[in-house]
């Protein structure tokens, strides 16, 4: 029996997601990205001397994405309340 049909065979099912601090989660990368952004700044231009300005651009995007990431986690947790009151 190969690998996948162990965790496809219908015998086993899925495990519930794991739900913890989303919230936290998400600001403490958010934060952390934007404080390599933040850092590496004043250094630009060695970066930009040496081609690595990416390494800058990389953790922009990274802070952009953990705050389109909250954005995201706030609707989300606004649809599941709404969806249990709506249940209730």
């Amino acid at each position: 029996m190969g690998l996948m049909n162990r965790w496809t065979d219908g015998q086993r099912e899925a495990p519930e997601p794991l739900e913890g601090p989303v919230r936290g989660t998400v600001l403490v990368g958010t934060g952390i990205w934007l404080v390599l952004f933040l850092a590496q700044l004043p250094f630009y231009g060695w970066y930009e001397a040496h081609g690595h300005t990416w390494f800058i651009w990389t953790c922009a995007a990274g802070a952009g994405l953990g705050l389109l990431g909250f954005w995201y986690v706030l609707v989300r947790e606004r649809a599941i309340r709404r969806d249990a009151e709506d249940s209730a």
